[in-house]
């Protein structure tokens, strides 16, 4: 069988490497001829859990069409989050659990969708349908990809199900999963060696809303009003970052794990900024909102930006 490659999407973070890794063992398995490959550099929750559970990081790529003709994504499949030649490619297989848009193909594919918290929780389905066991160290990294998408299952995203595949994958990890999630989380919010426009491209995702280009970015933290010092040193990175980029609006949700709150910054043409204000019900004030309860870019900050744009 050709051998085929499965990757996350760019910038990745935990679930889109570990999907990757546990997609393909799966998949050999099965009886197909994988490689899981990444689209960047893990951050340091990454790296964590990789240490943690001695995992071997995916070896990194920008390009594939010189390597497969045929690959399998998951954790994305809108064409900017992906590689940069993703055209030249057949995709065989999708799994996301993120909005269809800007995907087509010329062939039938296999998909699989679900509106849960994280799509290690799909590939935990996927396993027990496919009646395959789950080595210790893939559930391990596979409950480490579930906390993080979830926020320790706090964020509103969270379903029964994935509530459900922290419970099992626990307890095939061996691990206390309250204990060692609340580590794991804080391993991924030390941002003080970091430069600001390495924090603001370390999880960010660029949306089409009305034809305007935005960049919604992420940054989790334990210490919110430390990270908020930096103001300065975020927004010149986030307005050269537009610059550059062609990007008319720029937020940066900077979210407490310990708490569940976000401050957002904004950074982009002004005519634009009263549709965010209009968004989240409150007036942008020395360049930022205050977001309490808000820890989901995808359910709780892009819907009504995209009700609005």
């Amino acid at each position: 069988m050709v051998k085929e490659l499965i990757f996350g999407h760019l910038n990745p973070d935990t679930d889109a490497i570990v999907a990757a890794i546990s997609y393909s063992y799966l998949q050999n398995k099965l009886g197909y001829d994988t490689e899981a490959v990444a689209l960047g550099e893990p951050n340091d929750e990454t790296k964590f859990v990789l240490d943690y559970f001695e995992q071997k990081m995916p070896r990194v790529i920008d390009k594939i069409g010189k390597q497969v003709q045929a690959v399998m994504l998951v954790d994305h499949n809108e064409e900017q989050q992906s590689v940069a030649d993703i055209k030249d490619v057949t995709v065989t297989h999708v799994v996301d659990h993120h909005r269809i848009a800007h995907f087509q193909t010329n062939s039938p594919l296999f998909y699989r969708a679900e509106p849960v918290g994280c799509t290690s929780t799909i590939l935990w389905k996927l396993y027990g349908e496919f009646n395959i066991e789950i080595p210790q160290k893939i559930a391990g990294l596979m409950l480490s990809a579930i906390i993080s998408d979830t926020l320790l299952l706090k964020s509103p995203t969270t379903t029964d199900d994935d509530r459900q595949a922290v419970k099992e994958l626990a307890q095939i990890a061996q691990i206390d999963y309250p204990e060692y999630g609340l580590q794991m989380l804080k391993a991924g919010t030390n941002i003080a060696a970091k430069t600001a426009a390495d924090l603001i491209d370390a999880d960010a995702k660029s949306f089409d809303m009305g034809g305007n280009n935005v960049r919604i970015a992420q940054v989790n933290v334990v210490d919110l009003p430390e990270a908020l010092t930096r103001q300065e040193e975020f927004e010149e990175a986030m307005e050269q970052s537009n610059q550059t980029n062609g990007y008319d609006l720029f937020l940066l949700a900077i979210t407490n794990v310990l708490d569940s709150d976000t401050t957002m910054i904004t950074v982009g043409k002004k005519e634009l900024l009263p549709k965010v204000s209009t968004a989240f019900k409150q007036e942008i004030k020395d360049g930022r909102l205050d977001l309490p309860g808000v820890v989901s870019r995808k359910k709780q900050i892009v819907p009504p930006l995209q009700k609005q744009f």
